[in-house]
């Protein structure tokens, strides 16, 4: 392929993987961001006391816990089977497939804003898009992993940067809307309509990749040795699948999948179930106090967390080899214990060690910027770590040990949150 070819196409696949890193997790941001849409068609009316701010409902109380997990054993499950299936299964049918179902159900969100419902079938309903959008979303992730494995490393850094970005913009798309002063239904509206735009933009870059020839050229010099790959994997078992990846002393790669999953492990175990709930100890019931949690926690955290993520663009340290980055993962336990000696409201157990505003945000500063930064190292680093017809496979893995993580996460956020 010549240089000129090269330098001229390259951008448009890396930003055509950056717009489907951004509709990966585009639909789980913008269901987490609207916490406070989603709470409030969960209100018991009979329980509402200006002298009991904290009286929740079951079903309001329960929504930062139960949606994580609906959100993530999805995910993992339908990972596996991606990893399992994917060279039987067309890879444009399964990314365009999911990007439509995904777009449907957001319509169909948007639309549930205008309908009045009772709490308990309104979140049974919620779950139940919950479950399908990230069903179909980790066949997409899964995907997307596979399909830049077959590409130089640095193409996996879009698709990190772009699902940092999904939450930077939902957060940020929440905090113009609550600004703009609209109902909390009018907002809600015209917010999962946004996504709806965006999953739609997702959908049409999809469509131009293949017409690059930058991307057919990889896609072509790896059809042979995928056709083999395919051959070796056709019992669909992963335990043959991982045996494959680790033979000829290549286990490093585990060392990675098992640091990405504990990565977040962490990050989905207090992030938001536990940091949702901080209050800010400086507004004194004034405007601040309406802005404290979409901006401090999560335009705060997908900033951060998308900043970790691109800054692998240009520094990838530590190296592939090194002993740091297990290192890393582990200590960032320690964010665990911070988020909960925070004001987080309501309380049992813990005293609040960390009141003020400031401490939270320094945590939720140093806490998504690790993340994102660790997490997408071992993603760019695994796929390289193998031979080039094993990198889609390899791809598929860490994307599975990924949903792992995610999975377990919000199965302890569970216990972070009644510790408290």
């Amino acid at each position: 392929m010549s240089t000129s070819l090269k330098t001229s196409e390259n951008n448009g696949v890396w930003l055509i993987f950056f717009m489907l890193g951004l509709g990966t997790l585009l639909p789980w941001s913008f269901f987490m961001t609207a916490t406070m849409y989603f709470t409030s068609r969960l209100r018991d009316p009979t329980q509402i006391s200006t002298d009991k701010p904290y009286d929740r409902s079951p079903t309001e109380a329960s929504y930062n816990n139960v949606s994580p997990l609906c959100a993530t054993v999805p995910v993992l499950i339908f990972t596996c089977l991606n990893s399992v299936l994917h060279h039987r299964i067309p890879q444009k049918f399964r990314i365009m497939g999911s990007l439509a179902v995904i777009l449907v159900l957001f319509l169909i969100t948007a639309i549930a804003v205008k309908i009045d419902m009772a709490a308990g079938p309104f979140f049974t309903l919620t779950m139940i898009k919950i479950v399908i959008i990230n069903s179909f979303g980790a066949i997409l992730q899964g995907s997307l992993f596979g399909m830049a494995g077959l590409l130089p490393a640095k193409y996996t850094t879009p698709i990190m940067s772009g699902q940092g970005l999904a939450g930077t913009f939902a957060a940020f798309s929440m905090i113009c809307a609550i600004a703009s002063g609209s109902a909390l239904n009018d907002v809600a509206f015209g917010y999962f309509l946004t996504a709806c735009v965006v999953i739609i933009l997702a959908i049409m870059s999809y469509a131009i990749l293949p017409k690059l020839e930058f991307y057919r050229y990889y896609n072509k010099r790896q059809s042979g040795n995928r056709l083999s790959d395919a051959v070796n994997r056709l019992d669909g078992k992963m335990t043959f699948m991982f045996g494959q990846i680790c033979r000829n002393k290549r286990k490093i790669i585990w060392v990675l999948a098992l640091s990405v999953c504990f990565a977040f492990t962490v990050t989905i175990g207090v992030y938001p179930a536990v940091t949702v709930d901080v209050k800010s100890t400086v507004a004194n019931g004034g405007a601040w106090e309406m802005y404290f949690i979409p901006v401090c926690c999560f335009l705060l955290f997908n900033l951060s967390d998308w900043a970790g993520r691109s800054l692998t663009a240009v520094c990838t340290w530590p190296g592939k080899d090194s002993k740091l980055v297990p290192i890393f993962m582990v200590a960032r336990v320690i964010f665990v214990p911070l988020f909960m000696l925070c004001n987080v409201q309501p309380r049992y157990n813990l005293p609040v060690v960390f009141p003020h505003d400031a401490w939270f945000i320094v945590f939720m500063l140093l806490f998504a910027f690790s993340s994102g930064y660790l997490a997408s190292l071992c993603m760019c680093f695994g796929p390289k770590l193998v031979a080039p017809h094993e990198a889609e496979t390899a791809g598929a893995i860490m994307a599975f040990f990924l949903s792992l993580g995610l999975a377990l996460g919000a199965s302890f956020s569970f216990l972070f949150r009644a510790i408290v």
